[in-house]
């Protein structure tokens, strides 16, 4: 059971209206796909509707496709461009598993073999790095067949 509505003035809410900055990989009519600002890995992004649903389990089925069709292919560029030998795909629904902004996003989270995963918390991400981190995903999704 779902412990709240949805809130049109979560931190992605008020990315998506362009009230607060962000590292944008790529936008179409359906998501938009950010940097992670405390990435667990380098290359983190998260891959956000722009449909408001507070997590999965309100979300529209259609909104549900669009968002996966765009994360796979965000995971695809993402091995490429961070050189990872995975990619983890994270998704959190309600307090209790988690979930702390209430606007369903999806982390994609390239991996490499033997280097740990960062912890989500605490201190933000140098904007530069942020910055270069979204350049080398753009570049992979320009080159991407």
């Amino acid at each position: 059971m779902m412990s709240a509505e949805y809130d049109p003035d979560n931190i992605f809410a008020k990315i998506l209206r362009g009230d607060i900055p962000s590292h944008k990989v790529h936008e179409d009519d359906d998501c938009i796909v950010i940097m992670d600002v405390m990435p667990e890995s380098d290359g983190h992004s998260l891959v956000i509707p722009k449909a408001p649903s507070r997590n999965i389990l309100d979300a529209d089925p259609a909104v549900l496709a669009k968002v996966f069709a765009t994360t796979q292919k965000i995971a695809q560029a993402s091995m490429r461009a961070f050189n990872a030998d995975g990619v983890v795909i994270r998704q959190f629904n309600e307090p209790a598993c988690g979930q702390t902004v209430f606007h369903l996003h999806v982390h994609v989270i390239p991996c490499v073999t033997g280097v740990p995963l960062r912890r989500h918390v605490g201190k933000m991400e140098d904007p530069a790095i942020l910055a270069g981190n979204a350049r080398k995903l753009v570049t992979a999704l320009e080159n991407q067949v």
